[in-house]
């Protein structure tokens, strides 16, 4: 115990970190992949490309993180976790593979610059709409039995699940127009802003689907939103919600740089204290809690000197380089 918190909840707290910067910082190169289709000219997607290209690569970073922590110091909810969702977070791997070939083939090649072109939108779409199907499976619950998982091999495969996968796609997608509206400049700034107003819009009707049918899936669920007194911290939730969303449209109408993404990232963080809220004290819900998910307080001491060390390196050589590429992208200049 440090400072009167157990380990388990710091980790816990550690672990929710890495995987929501890997959800914002991922988030928008993945976005920007998916809207690869909707840009003809091959000029502007070289740009599209080079705004993402310099930082992308330790954006991932943080799922390594997450995934490896997991793996560490909370072992029985990874033995639980992986095989309930196999499926989902193998394609998702190989979409981000097919991603990672991309970024260096594509330049490489004129004939076959299309088949690239196809691989870095397609595994943008697949890695994005898998991690939301993994994420509808395991707010939905995992089935556990003798601390095993104890459900079938396409529990993950549901209505509810493709409804999380379809809310987290369109939400890559708007912030990765969001993300290209700051970067970016003259004809496809425009471009990339109009196309935020509907990958926005969709944005907010799926997470309001999502978040209405959340509380139904489990009484606990229920509770923890709408009885008192966590009625009155939940609240804030759609409150603060609401307040990103306006200032999003009221950003891309006044045709602004920066407040519209800060916004969408916004919407991602409020949305992600929401299961969060759903999920307390749970890391498998609903049958496993953190405590009981847990390594030994011997290992996970250990393993925090290491994070105590790594994480603000971690940290800094990221801000570093978003501080070294900020601005605009040049168009004559980039990855190459």
């Amino acid at each position: 115990m440090i400072f009167g918190l157990e380990l388990s909840f710091i980790w816990a707290g550690i672990i929710a970190f890495a995987v929501l910067t890997y959800v914002i910082l991922d988030g928008f190169d993945l976005g920007v992949g998916m809207l690869f289709p909707f840009t003809k000219k091959e000029k502007e997607r070289d740009v599209m490309m080079n705004s993402v290209a310099p930082v992308w690569d330790g954006n991932e970073t943080w799922l390594v993180m997450g995934g490896g922590g997991l793996f560490a110091v909370f072992p029985l909810a990874y033995a639980v976790v992986l095989p309930a969702l196999y499926m989902p977070i193998t394609l998702m791997l190989l979409a981000l593979v097919f991603r990672g070939v991309a970024f260096e083939y594509r330049w490489r090649t004129e004939r076959w610059k299309w088949v690239w072109d196809l691989s870095f939108a397609g595994g943008s779409y697949m890695a994005g709409f898998m991690q939301g199907i993994a994420l509808g499976a395991l707010v939905q619950g995992i089935e556990v039995a003798d601390r095993a998982y104890a459900g079938g091999w396409w529990d993950w495969l549901t209505p509810f699940s493709i409804l999380t996968g379809v809310a987290v796609t369109v939400g890559y997608m708007m912030l990765g127009a969001t993300w290209l509206n700051m970067k970016l400049e003259g004809r496809i700034q425009s471009h990339m802003r109009d196309l935020a107003w509907p990958a926005a819009i969709a944005t907010v009707v799926f997470m309001g689907a999502v978040s209405f049918a959340t509380p139904f899936l489990d009484p606990v669920y229920f509770d923890r939103w709408f009885a008192w007194p966590s009625i009155a911290f939940a609240a804030l939730i759609p409150l603060l919600l609401a307040f990103c969303i306006w200032r999003l449209f009221f950003g891309l109408s006044r045709h602004h740089d920066t407040a519209p993404f800060l916004c969408a990232v916004g919407m991602f963080v409020l949305g992600f204290i929401g299961i969060g809220i759903s999920f307390y004290p749970h890391i498998v819900p609903p049958a496993m809690t953190i405590a009981e998910a847990a390594a030994p307080d011997s290992s996970l001491a250990f393993a925090l000197v290491g994070a105590v060390i790594l994480i603000p390196i971690i940290l800094a050589y990221t801000a570093y380089s978003y501080w070294v590429f900020r601005g605009k992208i040049d168009p004559n200049e980039g990855y190459h």
